[in-house]
């Protein structure tokens, strides 16, 4: 069966504007075009666009769709069977994030207790739902859905004192680098301060520490656009500063 980009369109649930601009950018190409000009679709580029609107839905950016899907080894089902395991979480999350705030609600009614590290699990699942929407393609790419899944879960079941030490870490760390940052020197006794503390607080996550998943994270840092703007978001080049930091301290500490 063939479709018009009207027709597509319509049974896709997009505008025209948008597969005109997946042509324009070469993911999504018509079968052919006919005598009279107009793009027509074909079966195959019905499956193609339903790839694309999967990796939509779990918030992949364009230019990474592009590069997946275009790759000459790409395989749709493999594919597919990641789309499913990420949608599955996804909706794992959201149960458990739904069934927090409903606990939440109760509890301010009076209708039952609610003890305090259940009061922190809203605001868990929201840290990692956000950590997913934002970086979860990429870091499954570099560290596995195994690492992750871990990852996550071991956030989920901390503490109420170590949540707490977990943000207030955070916040140390970015309060660090802008002064590490300022002697200009990431061999400094205040920047392996920071890459010692930078360490502290991704063990509280990641359900074990090497030093090459450490250094791999810090040149992503750099690598990446979104995990530079946070780190930059006031002063351009502390994210390159940071890397360089915590690869010195990790190539001068046992």
């Amino acid at each position: 069966m063939e479709y018009t980009i009207s027709q597509l369109a319509k049974l896709a649930g997009i505008s025209t504007r948008t597969l005109r601009y997946y042509d324009e950018i070469n993911l999504l190409k018509p079968k052919r075009i006919n005598s009279s000009g107009y793009r027509i679709y074909g079966q195959e580029e019905v499956n193609r666009l339903q790839q694309i609107l999967f990796f939509r839905e779990l918030d992949v950016n364009i230019e990474t769709i592009i590069s997946i899907m275009n790759d000459p080894n790409y395989d749709s089902i493999k594919a597919l069977e990641d789309h499913l395991i990420q949608l599955r979480n996804k909706r794992s999350r959201l149960d458990r994030l739904i069934e927090s705030v409903k606990k939440t609600i109760a509890h301010e009614k009076g209708e039952m207790m609610m003890s305090n590290e259940e009061k922190f699990e809203a605001f868990k699942e929201k840290l990692i739902e956000e950590n997913e929407q934002k970086y979860g393609e990429e870091i499954r790419q570099k560290y596995g859905e195994n690492v992750v899944s871990k990852s996550n879960e071991k956030f989920r079941n901390m503490s109420k004192e170590d949540y707490e030490r977990f943000v207030q870490l955070g916040d140390e760390i970015l309060e660090l680098l802008a002064k590490a940052y300022e002697t200009g020197d990431p061999t400094s006794h205040l920047a392996q301060e920071l890459a010692a503390k930078h360490k502290q607080w991704l063990t509280f996550t990641w359900p074990s520490y090497s030093k090459e998943a450490h250094r791999g994270l810090a040149e992503m840092y750099v690598a990446d656009e979104r995990f530079k703007a946070y780190y930059d978001q006031k002063v351009t080049g502390r994210t390159e500063f940071l890397k360089d930091a915590i690869i010195h301290y990790l190539e001068n500490n046992s």
